[in-house]
């Protein structure tokens, strides 16, 4: 696709990252395999799976972190990408207050940090010590500092991680007011399956490679979504029959010479 094509696209639908046939491997290990998946502007797309099934790798991909051992990861134009960590340490010895931490990112030009801490409605804490801030008080000054750069894609890590429910309610509203301001894409780490179900386009299931992927309505029918998650409330919903054309050995590898299967527990180990 030619740059005169992306440019025409609308808006919604421009793809942003396009990730074709992708592996990672860490000491002989696959850590990522066969992962094709396209960013586009304006969409929130949801990365779910179990510990150690490569999702933080694969957002470190996405962020230019990690180069692939194999395939291709192809950015459309001149791409500026917010990144929102899971957590954030600061030594409670330094004197960094809000704002003070925005300025590590963006020096000298204080309107625009104040303007950033307002969008995501915490203009008053800029005076705050970091330190003395709730964690969901410090997640909204993480997206406030992701947002300086006015990224065309946001790339969250467990944003909602140490915060309580009506916090994380929020801040996924938030994300979607950011997301229709500002047309950002948005790619989203999470374990918080309820309220990521309300608050995405489309989920992806992660277990070293894309077990099953679609809307939250059809994912949260697969079975391979229910036993990622057995025993969680999110997955005790309605089934559907779901085909994949392989099978998983007992470390969670692919084997291409099983027949069309169904990923069930069997075949993964977490």
């Amino acid at each position: 696709m030619t740059d005169t094509s992306l440019r025409s696209a609308p808006p919604a639908a421009r793809p942003l990252i396009t990730l074709e046939d992708v592996a990672v491997r860490f000491a002989g290990e696959a850590v990522l395999s066969r992962i094709s998946l396209t960013l586009s502007a304006g969409r929130i797309v949801t990365l779910i799976g179990p510990n150690g099934a490569g999702k933080s790798t694969l957002a470190r991909v996405v962020l230019g972190i990690i180069k692939p051992d194999t395939g291709r990861v192809q950015r459309h134009g001149s791409l500026r990408i917010g990144y929102m960590p899971q957590r954030i340490k600061v030594d409670d010895s330094l004197p960094l207050t809000a704002d003070g931490f925005l300025a590590l990112a963006m020096p000298g030009r204080s309107r625009e940090r104040r303007a950033a801490l307002a969008r995501v409605g915490v203009k008053h804490l800029h005076k705050r010590p970091v330190q003395q801030l709730s964690g969901g008080e410090m997640q909204r000054v993480l997206l406030a500092r992701a947002l300086l750069r006015k990224p065309d894609l946001l790339v969250l890590d467990e944003p909602a991680q140490g915060v309580d429910v009506a916090g994380q309610n929020a801040l996924y509203g938030l994300l979607d007011e950011v997301r229709q301001e500002f047309g950002c894409g948005i790619l989203l780490i999470s374990h918080d399956l309820h309220l990521v179900m309300a608050a995405t386009d489309e989920v992806i299931c992660l277990h070293h490679h894309i077990c099953c992927s679609g809307t939250p309505e059809a994912v949260t029918r697969d079975p391979v979504f229910h036993d990622m998650f057995a025993g969680h409330p999110a997955a005790n919903l309605a089934l559907y029959t779901h085909e994949h054309d392989h099978e998983h050995t007992l470390h969670g590898d692919i084997d291409a010479r099983g027949d069309a299967t169904t990923c069930d527990g069997d075949h993964h180990d977490h």
